[in-house]
């Protein structure tokens, strides 16, 4: 590998950005792509493929054959309540392959007998995020019903452009929690991404259920980056499968 392009690709990856190399097997040539950057024609399409997937793997493209490595990050769901919705999700989470951290002030749920083994902080999210800041391969799903504690987290991870935020309660409730957004300084813009209610509408009733309907839903954002709004939006796995074809 071309010293300067392992150099950015390390670079890259320390910052948590996603990257691919592309190597022309044909003349040994490689150069770093990164996610958003444009890439014209059948390559380019399969670059955003093989962003969507994360898998690497040759691909056959304006008459030549190239290996694309990619290199994404771990994706990451940060949690902002210690409730039961979250002691459901955190083995589901972690069993999908995404990894689980809870924020939660209040110390009589945020505790190690109701989340052993997770990552669990009962601290203000202002405090936690700060040191331990959101960013695009994070997921966000706050379920406090607390606007003290799910507002800033929720501003942040707009913020940091996270792939997925999602925040619980009626659209009487989001309707509330968007005039607060609004006088933090969120455009109408990044409050349209906030899912709200929260998770895939599959008829959710107990906690348990709108676990399965949280994950689902942050599994899609995730997999579906760089689709249109529109297509997005069905929330359906054909969308993928037509894509990647």
């Amino acid at each position: 590998m071309d010293p300067y392009a392992l150099k950015t690709l390390n670079a890259e990856r320390r910052a948590r950005r996603a990257a691919i190399l592309v190597t022309d097997l044909g003349d040994g040539r490689d150069r770093i792509v990164r996610e958003g950057d444009h890439v014209a024609g059948d390559l380019g399409a399969a670059i955003a493929r093989a962003f969507r997937s994360g898998n690497s793997g040759s691909v056959e493209a304006e008459g030549r054959t190239f290996f694309l490595n990619a290199h994404l990050p771990q994706p990451r769901l940060v949690v902002i309540g210690a409730v039961h919705i979250s002691q459901a999700l955190a083995p589901m989470a972690r069993i999908a392959g995404y990894p689980l951290e809870i924020i939660d002030p209040r110390t009589a749920f945020a505790t190690s007998d109701r989340f052993p083994d997770i990552a669990l902080h009962a601290e203000w999210p202002e405090d936690v995020l700060k040191r331990q800041p959101l960013d695009s391969y994070t997921a966000l799903a706050a379920v406090t019903h607390d606007p003290k504690i799910d507002d800033f987290a929720l501003k942040a991870a707009l913020d940091a452009n996270c792939f997925y935020v999602g925040a619980l309660g009626s659209r009487k409730t989001h309707a509330k929690r968007v005039e607060r957004l609004l006088a933090l300084g969120a455009s109408a813009d990044q409050i349209a991404r906030i899912h709200a209610p929260i998770g895939l509408d599959i008829g959710a009733a107990s906690p348990a259920e709108i676990a399965v309907a949280v994950l689902a839903q942050t599994i899609y954002a995730f997999r579906s980056r760089g689709l249109d709004a529109s297509a997005s939006a069905q929330g359906s796995a054909s969308i993928l499968e037509k894509h990647d074809a």
